[in-house]
């Protein structure tokens, strides 16, 4: 074999992985059980604790055998950095100054009691200083990946608790790229805790300052120069570069990758590619931060189970009572009635995903001893597999949820809309312009997509919320703030472009009015039978201002005209509403509108 050439077996720890995916991902939704536990379930299994222990007396069991997971721990990291970007990406100042007071309040004194209590136990143990703050940072922090689906599948993220819930694992998420850059910290001063320990902030502050002023100059110009060109894989491959280069460039100022994307995100937060970069990065997140578990759990040796049951089981029983005790006792103290505390308590008492990030990082600073590292690892992971059944007994204990709320609503992307829901405008354009203006002189929010860029700067510039992204993306509408929308108006200039968007939009919200231009009569009539409501033939209509003006210079009288146009409009209007049958698909539609 030369050395170019590559033997199939090179390849079988990705395959193994992908087959894994394939199985775990939609066996775990159908159980409604967050999929992250299969893949840490799945590492397990597959990893030398598992199978891998018998392919000695069974050779045919390393087929599926992970056979080398250092190296498929390198890419799992990847896993990390993509969820910071995402963290970032999905942050804005709105949704913080609505909830400040529990993001930084109720969330703040969470991880910092709770951190400072568990890190005194630890000392209790015979810990160092360092150890006790890596394993409290660690297991003060609960898992979002995990939470939050629970609450949405349950329908419980706007209730009291769910909402408070999520302002804790903002907050939560926030403390991550802080913690990480303290354990650096920590570990390169060798446990030396003189007063000069500040002075080893700086180069990372600078790093951040470098990362932050070149994201700011660079980062916009280069993915407006892609978007430019309307190619899809240039605009999938440009993401990639900002959130692994990030990365990188953070790992040469000192700093971990995961907080060179983190902040990368952030920069993008405000930027019109915002949705456009979520919808693209979306995916590879998932299929790596699936990895990450997986490669978590393979790392984990289930020889302590057996070696020290007690001693987990009993860390993790702790851990679940020490965290819910005085989560149960800061909502209590933030106002929140008893069943909603204990709801809160339940559902941020185990540990999370970051856990493993902080422990692994402090083991390979020094900070932690490895064989302490590992028996904490095991009970998290313990906990974490609680986390369902804990959420299901803190709904059961709550009742019902409760739609009154002193807690604000988390603010979508277009933040500062009438309470009353937004238009979306797909195509921004001279028509989208104008139709814009429009709702705005009768005090309607909306917000607009469109894949031109000077349009889009061009509105962005006017001071609206008009978005870089393909409006036929069920995705990037779900974004935008479909779910949320009052209706939809469609004015590209592209038929097939408008049939998509019409088409997404429909399966998406079947009750929802659809607006929609069309080019002529017989693409208005496709686009009824599609699912628009109503369409606006360009042809149609300027015939009728082309009639309506040479009428008036012919001198009718301006009251016959206007009611000949009234009448002629809707003679078109009922041709095709009717197109094949009695009743017509966008009648029926705006029946059903009208009902509901």
């Amino acid at each position: 074999m030369t050395p170019s050439e590559s033997s199939p077996g090179e390849y079988q720890d990705v395959v193994l992985f992908l087959v894994t995916a394939g199985i775990v991902v939609p066996l775990f939704r159908r159980m409604k059980l967050s999929p992250i536990l299969g893949f840490l379930a799945a590492g397990v299994v597959l990893g030398p604790s598992g199978l891998g222990s018998f392919a000695g007396n069974l050779p045919w069991l390393s087929a599926v055998t992970i056979d080398n997971p250092a190296q498929l721990a390198q890419l799992a990291e990847l896993g990390v950095v993509f969820l910071l970007f995402m963290i970032g990406l999905e942050l804005s100042w709105e949704r913080l100054r609505l909830m400040r007071r529990l993001v930084f309040g109720f969330g703040g004194l969470q991880v910092a009691i709770c951190g400072a209590v568990i890190a005194g136990a630890t000392l209790l143990f015979g810990q160092s200083v360092s150890s006790a703050v890596a394993i409290g940072a660690a297991l003060a922090l609960s898992s979002t990946a995990i939470v939050m689906p629970l609450l949405a599948e349950a329908k419980r993220q706007h209730s009291q608790a769910g909402r408070a819930t999520f302002a804790v694992l903002l907050f939560q998420d926030l403390a991550v790229a802080p913690i990480l850059i303290t354990l650096a910290v920590l570990g390169s001063q060798a446990d030396n805790f003189s007063p000069r320990l500040l002075f080893a902030f700086v180069p990372a502050a600078l790093g951040l300052m470098l990362i932050v002023v070149v994201g700011r100059l660079l980062l916009r110009p280069m993915l407006r120069s892609v978007a430019k060109a309307r190619s899809e894989e240039l605009f999938v491959a440009a993401c990639l570069l900002v959130v692994i280069g990030a990365g990188v460039l953070s790992a040469v100022a000192g700093l971990s990758m995961a907080l060179g994307a983190f902040i990368a995100g952030l920069l993008l937060a405000e930027t019109e590619f915002r949705h456009e970069v979520e919808v693209t990065i979306e995916p590879f997140k998932g299929l790596l931060l699936g990895l990450f578990f997986l490669s978590v759990g393979i790392g984990l040796d289930l020889s302590l189970m057996a070696q020290k049951p007690v001693l987990i089981v009993g860390l993790s029983a702790s851990l679940i009572l020490l965290n819910g005790t005085v989560i149960f006792a800061l909502a209590r103290l933030f106002g929140f009635a008893k069943k909603s505390a204990l709801e809160i308590a339940f559902l941020l008492a185990a540990s999370g995903e970051f856990a493993f990030v902080i422990l692994f990082s402090s083991m390979n600073e020094g900070l932690l001893d490895r064989s302490v590292g590992e028996v904490v690892l095991v009970s998290s992971t313990l906990s974490m597999f609680c986390i369902p059944f804990l959420a299901a007994a803190g709904a059961k204990l709550a009742g019902r949820p409760d739609a009154r709320s002193a807690v604000p609503a988390e603010p979508p992307a277009w933040a500062g809309s009438l309470d009353s829901g937004i238009v979306l405008v797909m195509g921004y354009g001279r028509v989208g312009r104008l139709v814009g203006d429009m709702l705005s002189r009768h005090n309607i929010a909306w917000v607009a997509a469109e894949l031109d860029t000077r349009l889009v700067e061009a509105g962005r510039r006017r001071g609206h919320a008009v978005w870089f992204g393909d409006a036929s993306r069920a995705e990037f509408l779900k974004r935008c703030g479909l779910e949320q929308a009052r209706a939809v108006i469609v004015t590209m200039d592209d038929p097939e472009a408008a049939e998509a968007a019409v088409a997404c939009a429909r399966e998406l919200r079947p009750e929802l009015t659809i607006v929609a231009r069309a080019r002529d009569a017989r693409h208005a009539k496709q686009l009824y039978e599609i699912g628009a409501t109503e369409t606006v033939p360009d042809t149609i209509e300027a015939s009728l201002q082309l009639s309506e003006a040479a009428l008036l210079n012919l001198g009718i009288p301006m009251g016959l005209v206007i009611a000949s146009i009234h009448e002629r409009r809707a003679e078109f209007r009922k041709e095709l509403d009717q197109p094949e049958a009695p009743g017509g698909r966008s009648r029926q539609l705006r029946d059903a509108a009208e009902k509901n």
